[in-house]
């Protein structure tokens, strides 16, 4: 076993820590608080390749494994968790209809992706299905050369502001045979967006209901078979659960060496915090669930990238595993921080925010404990 990046990684690791340095780490609060959705910046990081990760390069995509994207996620949520964030489901929509759609679909919709002159969500959740996405509501009825699409969509994010919807609708009958995928785009009529949600996190990227009423839809825009969206939606999510991950991995990062500078200058009773044994002890476990989280996200990554049988087990375990234990390791930096780790002068109560939703999106993480069981009930 090589756990360690190669030449090439460690360069995409460089260039995406140095754009995280210079573009996000310095904006992220005041995003945060004006709940500022930075697109002009995510279209720098498009420039760079990094909205195009593992997308295939005819249509100017970066063709990379899902190792190279997990290290990209890290450092670039060390800069900003939420934009990071926003990032990884980019890409997932992205690589869904270049992996799975028609060529003419694809030559429609990617190369604009890659380059993020549009942006894409990725809608699959719905009031009424959650976790029970294979349930889901919304539907397309075939008219002729359209769909016509009635339902909502709920916790979309980018909504009203991403111009392509990859959504995952009822073509058929019960269950998850029923379901295709269709992109919709923006300006079609009888789609529409509700109001902004008001979150605890996540506050630099807006969340909103995703609406279809008689929404007509080409048929060209169905993406790949019909009837085989949930298995789309399926393979999209293992990914998008190693991204989501990685995305914890930076937040926890960046907790942990706040955490690190700030008990070498806090004193109490005479001396540095960092003196006493204890918190020397909550730093060293801190430190090593972090480096356990990461190796099973690049567990999980190689997995993908070498289409291993049990992929979808290993991946739900990193997202389970790695997303529990960064928001816990950042909560406990904002408590080693005492009253000050609550005020927003630190970035700990960001973090914490931040990292929070991680554990639910994406599969919350008792779904990802149903994925495990089920793995190792069929041995």
């Amino acid at each position: 076993m090589d756990f360690a990046l190669n030449d090439d990684q460690r360069a995409i690791q460089d260039a995406a820590r140095a754009f995280a340095n210079a573009e996000l780490a310095p904006h992220s609060a005041q995003w945060d608080e004006d709940k500022h959705f930075p697109v002009d910046v995510m279209k720098s990081a498009a420039e760079m390749g990094f909205c195009g990760i593992y997308t295939g390069e005819e249509h100017g995509g970066m063709a990379l494994g899902r190792v190279e994207a997990a290290v990209i996620f890290e450092e670039l949520s060390r800069g900003d968790v939420a934009t990071a964030a926003f990032i990884s489901i980019h890409n997932m929509a992205t690589w869904m209809i270049d992996k799975f759609g028609s060529a003419e679909l694809r030559s429609r919709f990617v190369p604009s992706l890659v380059t993020m002159d549009k942006m894409a969500s990725y809608c699959l959740t719905e009031p009424g299905s959650g976790s029970d996405a294979a349930a889901l509501r919304t539907t397309a009825v075939r008219d002729g050369d359209h769909y016509v699409l009635n339902g909502s969509k709920a916790f979309i994010s980018g909504a009203g502001v991403s111009d392509v919807y990859v959504v995952m609708v009822r073509t058929g009958g019960e269950g998850a045979k029923g379901v295709s995928t269709i992109v919709v785009e923006k300006d079609t009529p009888g789609l529409s967006f509700g109001a902004n949600e008001k979150k605890m996190g996540w506050n630099a990227q807006p969340t909103a209901v995703v609406s279809f009423d008689d929404c007509r839809v080409p048929v060209a825009n169905l993406v790949g078979e019909e009837g085989a969206g949930f298995k789309y939606a399926m393979a999209g999510l293992d990914g998008g659960r190693l991204n989501i991950a990685a995305c914890s991995l930076g937040g926890a990062r960046l907790a942990l060496e706040t955490a690190q500078e700030y008990v070498t200058t806090r004193k109490q009773f005479g001396q540095a915090i960092g003196q006493f044994q204890a918190l020397q002890f909550r730093l060293a476990d801190m430190a090593t669930d972090l480096e356990a989280a990461r190796l099973m996200v690049q567990r999980g990554a190689w997995a993908i990238d070498n289409d291993h049988p049990e992929k979808t087990k290993w991946c739900a375990m990193a997202k389970r595993l790695a997303t529990d234990a960064c928001f816990q390791l950042a909560d406990e930096a904002l408590q080693l921080h005492g009253g000050y780790g609550y005020l927003k002068d630190y970035p700990l109560e960001r973090i914490v925010r931040d990292l929070r939703v991680h554990r639910i999106l994406e599969g919350t993480n008792e779904i990802m404990r149903v994925i495990i069981a089920r793995e190792l009930a069929r041995g």
